[in-house]
């Protein structure tokens, strides 16, 4: 399934909406980090990846991990674009019983691959994957999106170490380098720069771009799928709360809602429309 760029955009721009319509919905969620990822997920899954709507646990499929499960509004409002779910059921995110929990639940929604929700495991968990790609001797590829903030953990670093001793060539990270997480500003709370330099000595082959330009992150994606015997990680500089003027860069929306007055804002800046 491969889109022209604009297309994507106004994918991405659906996806924008819905995200903020179900987090507006529900009263709680995290806008911020869903809003900064939406481009690079439209890209993987209406450019890039390999997979069957129809058979979620279909072998050959290429696999993508959401690290930062909380991000996962996003995911959700991509599943609701690729038909997974309903748009009645865009209105049960976070509620008892619903698939749409506040962080992917496989046993609800196995198209998510990862009950990810605990920041740090993600990454581990596609190192296993990638790994038993090539153990099996398949041709898939593992994508895993971390959050810059989730990279200040110990688990990650392991993982780094791993994927490069077992040359998993197949495993493409990304991390949504926004800048913010939930106290403040990540140089602030723990930096992580020289972020590049610190993957690169990890022995994995590094690429940086501007993770809201389709062209970018489909061509580091392509560029990634050379490596010969590195894993990848592209590091792509986002902005939290992206498509929202007054959430851009704002951390306050990490994990807050917006209210009815600002969901109002938003949908006109979003392309317009109303909670029903």
């Amino acid at each position: 399934m491969i889109y022209d760029l604009g297309r994507l955009a106004e994918i991405a721009r659906r996806v924008r909406y819905n995200t903020l319509y179900m987090i507006t919905k529900a009263g709680s969620g995290h806008p911020g980090g869903s809003l900064s990822a939406v481009d690079i997920m439209v890209a993987l899954y209406f450019n890039v990846m390999r997979y069957k709507i129809e058979d979620p646990l279909w072998e050959d499929r290429d696999r993508f991990i959401l690290s930062k499960g909380h991000a996962c509004p996003a995911l959700y409002a991509i599943f609701y674009e690729l038909g997974i779910i309903s748009r009645e059921e865009l209105d049960t995110l976070r509620k008892p019983g619903s698939r749409l929990q506040g962080h992917p639940d496989i046993k609800k929604l196995p198209w998510a691959e990862f009950s990810s929700g605990s920041l740090g495991q993600g990454l581990s968990f596609a190192v296993g994957v990638a790994l038993a790609g090539k153990i099996d001797k398949k041709d898939y590829y593992t994508f895993v999106l971390i959050g810059d903030g989730e990279s200040q953990e110990g688990q990650i670093w392991e993982a780094a170490m791993s994927a490069r001793k077992f040359k998993l060539n197949n495993l493409i990270g990304i991390t949504d380098r926004n800048g913010l997480q939930i106290d403040g500003e990540t140089e602030s709370i723990m930096p992580i720069d020289p972020l590049a330099d610190k993957w690169r000595a990890f022995g994995w082959n590094v690429l940086e771009i501007d993770g809201h330009n389709f062209s970018q992150i489909i061509s580091a994606i392509e560029r990634a799928k050379e490596s010969k015997d590195l894993p990848t990680m592209i590091i792509a500089h986002t902005i939290k709360g992206k498509g929202v003027s007054f959430m851009e860069n704002v951390v306050d929306f990490h994990g807050k809602a917006p209210s009815q007055k600002e969901w109002e804002l938003a949908s006109v800046e979003l392309g317009g429309g109303s909670i029903g």
